[in-house]
């Protein structure tokens, strides 16, 4: 009998934990089909979550028109009603604007029901500002279930995800550690034979104005090193390219 319980429990474990991987791993794709990367090392997406956030998105704007680099700027619902300002900003610089829910929750703890109305209301509230429909997603903290994904292929968004991180959502990060963590995480993926889809943050879920300088600065460092050597492409291209 106690053989019987600790087999079970172990099986118990290896369940949850698999399904833990399944929901929160980027390059998990056991609950549905996600964006992630090419098969050509040498593309790299930019991408930037939690904004719209004055004044650092406004100073990655700057910093992409000099070296003439596109991104992707997944943006908070809530953030978007307060300033539209920014978000008509990064939309006539060219740049790729997504749905990253209205609030930020984990969405993988909330009611089907929330999980509709945090993408519904995030869409409505870019399509008031930008005049179009918006056709990409990004679950806060990368998290999601088969229902997520779902909902969000019903509501006509491609959910996207990335393979290489910044780490810059850790107050300790310094530029320089940011930025070990992206030319590591870029070298990986050529080594592998994959492009590089990097995710980064402009704003904080806790509300506008939440300190990103060192973001703004490890991106400029990455485009000076590494931005002769890479084609910087948005996620609409990766989206049309990818395989998974």
């Amino acid at each position: 009998m106690l053989t019987q319980l600790a087999a079970t429990g172990a099986a118990m474990t290896l369940a949850a934990g698999g399904l833990a991987y399944a929901s929160l791993s980027p390059g998990s794709q056991f609950f549905g089909q996600t964006v992630i990367a090419t098969r050509n090392p040498n593309e790299v997406a930019l991408t930037f979550d939690d904004g719209p956030n004055d004044p650092y998105t406004f100073q990655l704007l700057e910093m992409l028109a000099e070296h003439r680099v596109r991104a992707t700027f997944f943006m908070i619902g809530r953030f978007v009603r307060q300033r539209p300002d920014i978000v008509r900003a990064v939309q006539a610089a060219g740049h790729l604007i997504g749905n990253h829910t209205m609030t930020h929750p984990w969405l993988v703890l909330e009611s089907a029901a929330r999980v509709r109305r945090e993408l519904a209301e995030c869409n409505a509230a870019l399509e008031d500002v930008l005049g179009q429909k918006v056709h990409h997603f990004r679950p806060p903290h990368g998290a999601r279930r088969p229902d997520v994904l779902r909902t969000a292929c019903e509501l006509g968004l491609t959910p996207v995800m990335w393979n290489v991180m910044g780490y810059d959502w850790k107050p300790e990060n310094d530029a320089s550690r940011i930025l070990n963590y992206l030319e590591k995480g870029i070298d990986r993926n050529r080594r592998a034979r994959r492009s590089s889809n990097i995710v980064l943050h402009d704003g904080g879920q806790a509300g506008i104005g939440q300190n990103r300088r060192a973001t703004v600065e490890a991106v400029g460092k990455l485009l000076v090193r590494v931005g002769t050597h890479a084609a910087y492409i948005d996620a609409n291209q990766i989206s049309a390219k990818s395989n998974g």
